[in-house]
């Protein structure tokens, strides 16, 4: 009698334990590159739902967040918030079978929340180049289970880049572009180096006219006159609209080249900066607008 009850009492948390990993929640498994059930997919980034379109695959997305808004058809499924200001809850409320998010995502505590779910979580990496652009249909391609679409896609593609960037290959004098994300406050936020505008900008056989920082920064007076910018580059879509009026009536701006002759270009952000299918066509009109009938086709 006294070894069964010995028994019990060693068998008591050995039972807890098996109950508590049972009642907890399935872990997707770490480093996941395929979907195991592609059937109901939650897309964030633009160009990721670009891609998932590009690629016939469209019927396997049940959400995209607010940066997906081409094509016109993809503003029709549920939009689960800014990518850079997720929610777990929301994300998760569309029973997706799979979460395909574009680096840069977040905030970072809702992504590792999103990442310890039971919903499997594939990153896309987000890099600013040509061969960028192809990794990243590939990436996609692969998680959906459909490569030779993909390849498909990123040779097409590769040659659209290709021709693209020889378009500028003859011009010499090369325009140096200010890339301004907003004018806030009279402060000038502009791109540095490691942004999608400093990648789009030299795509198009330009120089950015910042240096010395990365990421996107507030500039001085003396920087913007330092930087001498023969164009200033904004987008749309992406915020409050620039007023080209209250830009070159910033001192610091007026005195610049692009100040002097009131040269502005501003293009749809999600298209000028999103690096996906449609960033060839892009590289060609920013191209076109900065150095006109230069361009060669």
């Amino acid at each position: 009698m006294r070894f069964v009850l010995s028994f019990r009492a060693a068998l008591a948390p050995m039972l807890g334990v098996l109950l508590a990993v049972a009642i907890q929640p399935a872990k997707a498994e770490e480093g996941t590159v395929v979907f195991s059930d592609s059937s109901r997919i939650a897309s964030i980034g633009g160009s990721i739902t670009e891609i998932v379109y590009a690629l016939g695959e469209e019927g396997r997305l049940v959400a995209r967040d607010s940066t997906s808004t081409y094509p016109e058809a993809a503003a029709k499924l549920p939009d689960v918030g800014y990518m850079r200001a997720l929610s777990p809850e929301g994300v998760l409320s569309v029973n997706p079978t799979g979460i395909l998010a574009l680096q840069g995502s977040g905030p970072k505590e809702a992504v590792d929340v999103l990442k310890k779910s039971s919903v499997p979580f594939i990153e896309v990496p987000d890099h600013f180049n040509h061969e960028g652009i192809l990794e990243k249909i590939r990436i996609v391609g692969k998680a959906l289970g459909v490569e030779a679409k993909a390849e498909k896609l990123a040779i097409d593609t590769d040659a659209k880049l290709t021709a693209a960037e020889k378009q500028t290959a003859s011009i010499k004098e090369r325009k140096r572009v200010l890339f301004v994300l907003s004018t806030q406050g009279g402060k000038i936020l502009a791109a540095g180096s490691d942004t999608a505008a400093d990648g789009i900008i030299k795509l198009a056989g330009a120089v950015n006219a910042v240096e010395g920082f990365s990421g996107y920064k507030g500039m001085t007076d003396e920087a913007i006159v330092s930087a001498k910018p023969d164009v200033i580059l904004t987008m749309k879509g992406g915020g409050p609209p620039i007023s080209e009026d209250e830009l070159f009536a910033n001192p610091a701006v007026a005195s610049t080249p692009a100040g002097t002759n009131r040269k502005m270009i501003s293009m749809w952000g999600g298209y000028l900066l999103g690096f996906g299918p449609r960033t060839a066509e892009a590289i060609h009109d920013l191209a076109v607008s900065l150095y006109g009938n230069q361009v060669t086709d």
